[in-house]
């Protein structure tokens, strides 16, 4: 690419004005989980003093990425049905690989407060990366509970998407991320690494056993009427809609209701900035779980969810980058067009156009994740490259003079220390 038409691009995707607010953007974050404050705060604080000074913040972000990655992999190769049972290792792996993203999710910042390097571009790439992860994570999680590419299945791995374009959503309006006394990126991982790990020491079977003969009944304190013949599974769909519908959604619409109001803006038109949301929901829903489409009975699930982490990596993050520079809400992007096209190719009998094979179905489904592939990775580099020549910094490195300040800051705190210890 000429570097006239590079710079073009780049403009396209993030102009020189909104550019400006990067250099007074502070990052803001509410976090009320104790869990967070009283347990894993100390384990962090404590961690992050093992990453090397010469480490990039956004490094280990990526590094934490790279266990999801790593699992996925592994159950393409090992147990590609998702339902298995697969070894016990693997499951643990899922949960070591999770808990070591949630981990280094958490660490990034402290890592570039202790490195002196940070900035507006760690949480995009950060929070990026997280949209990415909504879809693997939880695909693992169904391939941990033997769910497979049943509805369930679909259902979990792709559910998270919306608690994300929520909290992403609120912090756009009110420039705050929050974290309630139960949240996704705590209590939420802490419990896919738990049904992991358990999957791992007892198998997938659990999950369908009767939750009375699990727990026991003396232990539900006379409510084993409630649960009944039910096992975990039988309930999994509506513990994920009611944490949705109850725990989180409500508390979003409340606080962005609040920021609006608190600077005199009208609040009915937010909510036209779930369209877009809306749009990838319904024509994912309207795709798998047609009756004509194949992609299920020919267990595409991850590909087709490496396809929608990407999308839905590309719509969020362009929200958090318009919050980080203070644009319009971004309503769309190119990459939901061929969902929609995907919709209407699984459904075409509805019209009363024929069926399309499951092959055809397939290629489809690659075509579009080359594209989403190929649209993601050019805005990401397009938006990290414009972002870091105009602060100055490195993406993925920290510079030489950089990392030789903070050494010598180390080695006087260390002298400072020790002479506080010989007093």
């Amino acid at each position: 690419m000429a570097p006239n038409n590079s710079k073009k691009a780049a403009a396209e995707c993030i102009s020189d004005d909104a550019l400006i607010h990067l250099k007074s953007y502070k990052y803001s974050s509410v976090d009320k989980s104790p869990v967070s404050y009283y347990i894993l705060r100390p384990y962090w604080n404590a961690f992050v003093e093992l990453m090397p000074l010469w480490l990039a913040p956004n490094m280990v972000t990526l590094i934490g990425f790279g266990f999801i990655l790593v699992n996925i992999a592994l159950l393409v190769i090992v147990m590609p049905d998702l339902v298995g049972p697969g070894p016990s290792w693997l499951y643990l792996s899922f949960a070591f690989g999770l808990f070591m993203y949630q981990t280094m999710d958490n660490i990034d910042g402290k890592q570039a407060r202790r490195t002196g390097t940070s900035s507006g571009l760690g949480e995009l790439f950060d929070h990026g990366i997280d949209s990415l992860n909504c879809t693997l994570g939880s695909l693992l999680e169904t391939a941990a509970m033997a769910l497979g590419t049943s509805k369930s299945g679909v259902f979990t791995a792709l559910c998270p998407c919306l608690p994300m374009f929520f909290s992403t959503w609120e912090t756009y309006h009110t420039h705050t991320l929050y974290l309630g006394y139960v949240n996704g990126p705590t209590e939420g991982l802490l419990i896919a690494c738990s049904l992991m790990a358990l999957s791992g020491i007892y198998g997938p079977g659990i999950w369908t056993e009767r939750i009375v003969d699990l727990v026991g009944a003396h232990n539900l304190f006379g409510y084993e009427h409630l649960v009944g013949d039910h096992s975990i599974r039988d309930i999994w769909i509506l513990v994920i809609v009611g944490s949705l519908l109850f725990g989180h959604m409500p508390f979003c619409v409340l606080n962005v209701v609040k920021a609006r109001r608190r600077n005199n803006l009208p609040v009915l038109p937010v909510f036209l900035e779930w369209i877009p949301m809306g749009v990838y929901t319904f024509s994912i829903g309207a795709w798998l779980y047609s009756p004509h489409s194949t992609l299920l009975r020919e267990n595409h699930l991850v590909l087709f969810c490496l396809t929608m982490s990407l999308v839905f990596g590309r719509m969020t993050t362009k929200m958090i980058l318009a919050h980080l520079t203070r644009q319009p809400f971004p309503y769309w992007t190119v990459m939901l067009v061929p969902l929609v096209g995907g919709a209407i190719l699984g459904n075409l009998p509805r019209f009363g156009l024929p069926a399309v094979t499951a092959q055809v179905e397939h290629l489809y489904l690659w075509a579009y994740f080359v594209f989403a592939f190929i649209v993601y990775s050019r805005w990401a580099y397009l938006v990290t490259t414009s972002i870091c020549n105009y602060l100055g910094i490195n993406c993925l490195t920290i510079p030489y003079e950089k990392q030789m300040e903070n050494k010598r800051k180390l080695e006087q705190e260390r002298a400072a220390a020790n002479g506080k210890k010989a007093q």
